[in-house]
């Protein structure tokens, strides 16, 4: 039996309880339970040390260089060079209706600023870190926690120019050199191919919100993961979605919830309506609940369901400092 995947579940339930869930089948049911702890609980390493790793790679570098110019950071902005990164908070509703989310205006100097970091600087099945974690030790000035890519063993996953995993199986998001971000089917392509087009990240979680601009139509009803108890994404929940407003401006969203007085959340329709509100052409929703994280400056941004409290992660999105 495949444990539930507690962020997209309603209600307060954290991947705790899909680990004590999970032994206590192992106690009782034997070898499939056993299975189910080894693939969703126990970590998997694949590639160590993975910052040597992707410095070994050719072509994995960087094209932008603001080393010589100086940084200036206020509590809500930072900017260095052509690259800038805005925060806002915003509250709508009253009452137990109440919204809070957290908006980052980002403007690149160059697309490859924008890179991605793995838990504990391993990629493999299972391996988490807190997402202000993974951005201190990068060196994050900005961060958003990523797709939790480690939960699932499918998907394609390019970070920083270099191909870690090609299992193309859901609608993906890859982010170009040339500062261009696109919605695509990975089951007709290959992660060889992206790379070859000039992709330096992905992101396979899902669904697209927008298409041209307009709320994508049955966003309601899709399935990121097919194992048991990973369906519903569905009602109000803490979200984290990526948005494209020009090539190298891009808008993150963390909506904080469960927490009714503070924010209860949005529906998957609900964090599109935000980002078309925002300006977005193009908006993806990546993995939410305790998950949702936005970072900045040494600290978090949101409080993420209302404990400030972070949930671990397995990868972010980051500019560094």
């Amino acid at each position: 039996m495949t444990p539930p995947r507690t962020e997209h579940r309603k209600g307060s339930r954290t991947r705790r309880a899909v680990v004590s869930a999970v032994l206590a089948v192992t106690l009782s049911a034997g070898g499939a339970a056993a299975w189910a702890l080894d693939r969703f609980v126990i970590p998997h390493a694949q590639i160590t040390n993975v910052s040597a790793y992707e410095a070994s790679q050719a072509g994995t570098t960087t094209t932008s260089d603001t080393t010589n110019e100086s940084a200036v950071v206020t509590d809500t902005s930072y900017t260095q060079g052509d690259t800038g990164v805005t925060i806002s908070t915003v509250t709508t509703g009253s009452g137990d209706s109440t919204v809070t989310y957290y908006v980052a205006d980002v403007v690149l100097s160059d697309a490859t600023t924008l890179k991605s970091a793995f838990a504990q600087d391993t990629f493999g099945e299972n391996i988490t870190e807190n997402t202000s974690d993974i951005a201190a030790d990068n060196n994050a000035i900005f961060a958003i926690n990523g797709d939790y890519y480690g939960f699932r063993d499918t998907g394609i996953v390019i970070r920083n120019g270099v191909v870690y995993r090609d299992e193309g199986a859901r609608q993906g998001l890859a982010f170009y050199k040339d500062g261009t971000v696109k919605v695509y089917d990975e089951t007709t392509t290959t992660a060889e191919q992206l790379v070859a087009d000039g992709v330096w990240n992905t992101l396979s979680f899902g669904p697209s919100l927008l298409d041209n601009g307009e709320i994508a139509s049955g966003i309601e009803d899709v399935e990121v993961d097919t194992n048991f108890g990973n369906h519903s994404i569905q009602g109000e929940q803490p979200r984290t979605a990526v948005g494209v407003i020009d090539e190298n401006h891009l808008v993150f969203v963390v909506v904080d919830g469960r927490s009714p007085g503070y924010s209860a959340g949005v529906t998957m329709t609900g964090l599109a309506q935000i980002m078309k509100d925002l300006g977005a052409t193009t908006a993806y929703n990546i993995d939410g609940g305790g998950s949702s994280t936005m970072y900045f400056n040494g600290s978090l941004v949101n409080n993420p369901l209302g404990e400030n409290k972070e949930r671990g992660t397995s990868d972010i999105l980051y500019i560094a400092q």
